[in-house]
């Protein structure tokens, strides 16, 4: 009698177990609206370069350079012509995240946009970052980190590992002006669902409404929640730590066949089920060969030399098996089957596209 209590404890215990699992966090679900992060870009020169920038017919890299030389009381020649073989024109891009503030550090990534074939050892000169506004969020300026690199031969043979004309600096920016933020305005805040889905919108309205008081938290829609929280900007910070935190087990995911179409990559959904069906696929190869031959003609004949066409013309058609789809016939059952008469990731694909027109591919089919 205890061996048999204390199977049953186990038993229960492990279903307790892949129910806690399968239970994911309100933070790894959703995102608070209005805590974003925002796109900074800017233009620059990298200098230091080992006789990999650009050339001298870019006309942007030398009037930048001329320019930045001006500025530093450095007058050049109208006649001119600067070598810029160790400085080439970048675009220098990042990210400013949610709440950073003046003197914070971000990582910044610095693309050529010249004709520089590396970037390998280039420091970059000050540039400032600017939002979608025009204002200067950040200023960029430090030595770069470059994973590609690139070897020239002399006989115009070149190696190239990466992509050695982009670099990044990391910690390369210091943020000169903090973006505003909603968070701390007004006596509400809005999930949005990182994935749009009514089932999962329910649950975690659900989960809030048990956890923190009832009426805390309404569905706006299948992508969205409204959560009332405290107008105190400290106690809803603790507010939102605590609701993040929460549980929720999200909606299952609808039945659908992915198709890479560049790849040949096929992801199979877990729902995808087929209604009965039978199939039999197979290939046929049409195979031509030429093999003319050359008609020699006698001795003192008037006979031209000719050349004679001769094809050779086979066919062939692989012998694979029908196989039979049963109602509701799960993933694992499809797999199998597929597998049965050697069918090939481009095989598979026409074989689903079948099933659908025939109405009997219960998924949604999506091609990328």
């Amino acid at each position: 009698m205890n061996r048999t209590i204390l199977a049953v404890l186990t038993a229960l215990l492990l279903v307790l177990d892949m129910q806690a699992a399968s239970a994911e966090r309100i933070k790894d679900l959703t995102s608070v609206a209005g805590v974003r992060t925002n796109q900074l870009v800017g233009y620059g020169l990298v200098v230091g370069l080992d006789g990999t920038g650009d050339s001298s017919s870019q006309p942007f890299t030398v009037q930048s350079m001329t320019n930045m030389l001006a500025q530093l009381g450095v007058v050049i020649p109208a006649s001119a012509r600067p070598q810029l073989k160790n400085a080439a024109a970048v675009m220098v891009s990042a990210e400013l995240p949610a709440f950073s503030k003046p003197g914070q550090t971000i990582d910044v990534t610095v693309s050529s946009m010249g004709n520089s074939k590396s970037l390998r050892g280039g420091t970059l000169l000050m540039s400032p970052l600017k939002g979608i506004d025009g204002q200067v969020y950040a200023v960029a300026q430090g030595n770069l980190v470059v994973g590609g690199f690139g070897a020239d031969g002399a006989d115009g043979s070149r190696v190239t590992v990466n992509i050695p004309s982009v670099g990044r600096i990391p910690n390369g920016a210091t943020v000169e002006r903090a973006v505003a933020s909603p968070f701390d305005k007004g006596d509400a805040l809005t999930l949005d669902l990182n994935t749009a889905d009514f089932t999962t919108a329910s649950r975690v309205v659900e989960s809030i409404n048990r956890n923190l008081g009832k009426d805390t938290a309404r569905a706006l829609d299948g992508g969205s929640v409204r959560v009332r929280a405290p107008l105190d900007p400290d106690k809803k910070v603790m507010f939102v730590s605590m609701l993040e935190n929460l549980e929720v087990d999200p909606g299952e995911a609808p039945a659908r066949v992915i198709i890479n179409s560049r790849t040949g990559t096929v992801v199979i959904g877990s729902h995808v089920r087929v209604m009965p069906a039978a199939v039999a696929h197979g290939s046929l190869t049409v195979t031509i060969a030429e093999k003319p031959q050359v008609s020699q003609p006698a001795p003192l004949s008037r006979g031209a030399t000719t050349v004679v066409p001769q094809s050779s013309v086979s066919v062939s058609q692989e012998n694979n098996r029908m196989f039979l789809f049963d109602p509701g016939t799960s993933l694992d059952e499809i797999v199998r089957a597929v597998n049965q008469v050697g069918a090939a990731p481009g095989d598979l694909v026409a074989i689903l596209e079948a099933l659908r027109e025939a109405g009997a591919l219960r998924a949604e089919l999506l091609v990328i």
